[in-house]
């Protein structure tokens, strides 16, 4: 039985209103003003609110505006005597439900509760819905290290603290974001994903703070930016090491004040954002560099949050072999297609470059390629696309995500690393070794900051 709550400071209304509800089989409770309203939901569950707007000590919009920051999934319908245009839209803007005028046509209220109810009824399948759709928005393993990030989730879910995630493409740092935000305080509100790697330099302040009509060429309409549309919810900025200099001033002023202008514009906007950021980039050598702000790195770097490659975490791979069999199985009704035990040794040898997006890929491939009940080393051989009869190649281990310049600085250090303890830091030695001046690896040696064993 749905429960709904009546908050009007007018006892007929209160008491009129209870026995139409009530005939129509609903819960019913009542409070005289806003304070008293705010009590009953503290130690109620309630799935509807009917609100007047004019209430003694705290005013009608005031309480809407706790409801909707406490209580979100609760839908509000709003009543008035001296209701006007501006006030109902309002109303509406803040999260009303609707807005009705007095005197009440009952027949209105009955239809209104209804569709509210109903609204609020989908809204919740729809969560249902999409958990079931994609149940591989959780973390699947078992090892110490996703143990650890999926305590680090559970203990930063409840907090509005930031958060940066740091791992190799494809190890599944949007899915952790998605994690954290579903168990957030905010999961009634937007998750707003962008990929500042995927976006010009010239169009990411746009996309993240919006335009007014005529601020640029081909700026036809206003346009809200990321940052607005999620608002009461978290925006993750996946590799935010890619965004320009000057859009990273912008963001840290954001992060500084929670207020930002649409370019183009004058008026300040309210950012109320929980920030997700996330980069496969090695954010030391990136500051070091100059590429990225150390100043951002210390406001978003709040809570850490390390993933690991899934090559170090292979004690993982069956049970996300079988999660993935599972769900790209032909037919539903169908029983679950095993691997041989020697196919998956194949599986747990091969280094993965591309995480758990290539397993995934790869399991998907195999369920439509071939109809094996359990699926035999020749298969996986064939499907991975590469022969298992010699030992893995590891030289690029580390290096396959890397753009070239990266992967060359990342390279000339370690091998400059290597060269230095095999001539016991003696840089001369190490030089003439590398085919390089004293004075240039000097230089280097500084450049990425490695440190001399005496």
């Amino acid at each position: 039985m749905d429960s709904i709550l009546i908050i009007d400071d007018e006892p007929g209304i209160r008491a009129v209103l209870r026995d139409v509800l009530e005939d129509e089989h609903y819960n019913v409770s009542s409070a005289e003003d806003g304070m008293a309203g705010l009590s009953v939901l503290e130690k109620e569950q309630v799935n509807l609110v009917i609100l007047d707007v004019w209430l003694p000590n705290m005013g009608g919009i005031d309480v809407l505006k706790v409801i909707r920051e406490k209580y979100p999934g609760i839908e509000v319908i709003m009543i008035s005597g001296h209701a006007n245009i501006d006030l109902a839209v309002k109303a509406v803007k803040m999260g009303a439900f609707d807005f009705l005028e007095k005197p009440l046509s009952l027949e209105k209220i009955i239809t209104v509760v209804r569709n509210a109810l109903k609204m609020k009824e989908l809204m919740e399948e729809n969560r249902d819905l999409k958990s079931t759709l994609f149940p591989d928005d959780e973390l699947i393993g078992s090892s110490d290290a996703i143990m650890k990030i999926k305590d680090l989730i559970n203990q930063s879910a409840a907090t509005d603290s930031r958060i940066l995630i740091l791992g190799e493409n494809g190890t599944g740092k949007e899915l952790i974001a998605h994690e954290i935000h579903n168990k957030s305080k905010r999961t009634e509100g937007p998750f707003i994903a962008v990929n500042c790697a995927a976006i010009p330099d010239t169009l990411i302040e746009s996309e993240l703070f919006g335009h007014e009509k005529g601020a640029f060429t081909h700026a036809l309409a206003q346009r809200k930016g990321k940052f607005e549309l999620a608002h009461k919810g978290t925006l993750f900025l996946d590799e935010v090491a890619d965004m320009s200099l000057n859009a990273q001033a912008k963001v840290l002023r954001v992060t500084q004040e929670l207020k930002f202008e649409r370019i183009g514009g004058e008026k300040s906007i309210s950012a109320d954002v929980r920030l997700i950021a996330a980069t496969n980039k090695k954010i030391e050598q990136e500051i070091e560099a100059g590429r990225f702000r150390k100043d951002l790195f210390f406001r978003l770097n709040v809570i850490p949050i390390v993933v690991p490659p899934l090559r170090e975490r292979k004690e993982d791979i069956d049970e996300l072999v079988r999660f993935f069999m599972d769900k790209y199985k032909r037919d539903v009704k169908a029983e679950t297609r095993t691997f041989s035990d020697k196919s998956l040794e194949i599986l747990k040898k091969y280094t993965w470059p591309g995480n758990i997006r290539e397993l995934k890929n790869f399991i998907e491939r195999i369920n439509i390629m071939t109809d094996e009940v359990i699926i035999s080393p020749e298969t996986v051989e064939k499907y991975l696309g590469r022969s298992f009869t010699q030992e893995e190649d590891t030289s690029f281990t580390g290096f396959e995500n890397m753009k070239l310049i990266d992967a060359k600085e990342q390279f000339e250090k370690e091998l400059i690393e290597k060269k230095l303890k095999e001539n016991d830091y003696n840089i001369s030695k190490a030089a003439e070794e590398l085919g390089v001046y004293p004075s240039n690896l000097h230089g280097k040696i500084k450049k990425y900051g490695i440190k001399i064993e005496r």
